[in-house]
């Protein structure tokens, strides 16, 4: 039995030892190796780098590299198996195929934009990467990857985003008080500094008055607006308050009033103290309201105009009046003519709007030696009736009337009664100062 097995391995062996058969019926010579059917070896024994051979002989476990012997080959984990994964031991003492364990790789990581990582087995299988951003980035993914024995990451690419916001601070709030005469003072300040671990390039906005402008009275708030490039916003503000300091108010003078500079009683304001007509003025004539709420000086006080009419000159009479009053003198021949009846009747009439003008009426009746004049109730001397005919050229054979301003001129002069508002509208148009307009237009409704 043992022969005949021999007998037909030989015929197998044989048959495929490459022999062929060419034109003219020779044979090539053949070179297949001589088996020595005594050793069992047939094949070298297989071997593996970094990884495992698994051999099934005919002949049983003990024999690894008989004719027929069949190996499966299998490589170490992170090793990728390059070349045949199963081999035979052939009649030619060789192996059908080769192989061979190259190390694994997954491919190399890209690089993070904002940021950088450290592999711990650089980019072979199992090594572990791990991630981090720079200095005002943070994570959007994972922070670590890791190689796969399939040759690819684990995860995705993690990206360095910028979220935090940019630091700003604004200057402290800070009162201020109004400069003088006004409600608003000037203020200036530093514009603030903006800092980010990501950006150099910062926008800085302000929401409100610039640095230099002129702030009210009250509280002012002023905010910064502060962006990095990723769009991260951040906002500081601060309150500048204007404090306007103030004396009590002051209380117009009897018989008198007041006109005030800038708010009327605000630090720097300037009062000025006016008496109504027929007064004048005793004490100082401005106060100012200082910067400790009190006011300069004292108060000044209006007194009835002490007119001397026992005076024995005109020019001694017009001196009383200097740029004190407006003299109206009204001349007729006697109580009894129609137009000084007529004329004194709208006189009379009138007189709170002649007190607003600070003009005083000189009545000059009749001739010598009956002749009289009168301020009101007080009489003039006969000298003082002639002066004033004389130096303004006033006739006692018909009525009329000579307007002077208060420096003794004459301005005006009317031969027939003239009503108050033709009076009034001469004298407002070009006699008044701002001053004594300022009061009539207070007064226009109260005195007509």
């Amino acid at each position: 039995m043992r022969l005949f097995n021999f007998a037909v391995f030989t015929l197998l062996f044989t048959a495929g030892s490459g022999t062929t058969l060419h034109e003219g019926n020779d044979f090539e010579e053949d070179h297949t190796p001589q088996l020595d059917y005594k050793d069992p070896h047939w094949c070298h024994s297989p071997g593996l780098t970094n990884g495992d051979v698994t051999c099934r002989s005919p002949r049983g476990p003990s024999y690894r590299s008989t004719l027929g012997t069949r190996c499966s080959m299998k490589c170490e984990r992170g090793f990728r198996l390059i070349g045949r994964s199963s081999i035979q031991c052939l009649a030619n003492r060789r192996w059908s195929g080769t192989a061979f364990c190259r190390k694994m790789r997954c491919h190399v990581l890209p690089l993070v934009h904002r940021g950088s990582y450290t592999c711990t087995q650089g980019f072979l299988v199992d090594s572990r990467c791990d991630f981090r951003c720079d200095r005002g980035y943070r994570f959007e993914g994972e922070h670590s990857r890791t190689c796969l024995k399939s040759g690819s990451w684990s995860g995705v690419q993690p990206v360095c985003s910028d979220m935090d916001p940019p630091k700003i601070k604004c200057p402290p709030s800070r009162l201020k008080f109004a400069q003088p005469g006004k409600l608003t003072t000037t203020v200036t300040w530093d514009r603030p500094l903006a800092s980010d671990a990501a950006d150099k390039s910062l926008e800085i906005t302000l929401v409100g008055p610039e640095p230099g402008s002129e702030f009210k009275e009250g509280p002012t708030v002023v905010r910064y607006k502060v962006s990095d490039q990723a769009k991260n916003r951040a906002a500081c503000k601060f309150i500048i308050r204007v404090e306007v300091r103030r004396c009590p108010e002051l209380t117009p003078p009897l018989h008198g009033y007041l006109t005030c500079s800038s708010d009327g009683n605000n630090y720097g304001a300037a009062c000025e103290y006016h008496c109504d007509g027929g007064y004048e003025r005793r004490g100082v004539s401005t106060r100012i309201c200082q910067f400790n709420n009190s006011w300069e000086g004292e108060p000044a006080q209006c007194v009835s105009l002490d007119f001397k009419s026992d005076v024995n000159t005109a020019s001694a009479l017009l001196d009383e009046f200097y740029e004190k009053r407006r003299l109206l003198i009204v001349s007729a021949p006697n109580a009894t003519d129609q137009d000084y009846q007529l004329q004194n009747m709208m006189i009379q009439t009138s007189d709170c709007g002649l007190e607003l003008r600070h003009v005083t009426v000189i009545e000059l009746l009749g001739s010598p030696p009956h002749e009289t004049g009168r301020i009101k109730e007080d009489k003039l001397t006969a000298d003082v009736i002639q002066g004033l005919r004389q130096v303004f050229r006033i006739s006692r054979s018909y009525f009329s009337m000579v307007l002077l301003d208060k420096q003794g001129l004459d301005r005006e002069r009317f031969i027939s009664p003239v009503s108050s508002d033709e009076l009034f509208s001469y004298i407002d148009g070009f006699v008044l100062s701002e001053e004594e307009r300022e009061r009539l237009e207070h007064h226009r409704d109260f005195c007509l």
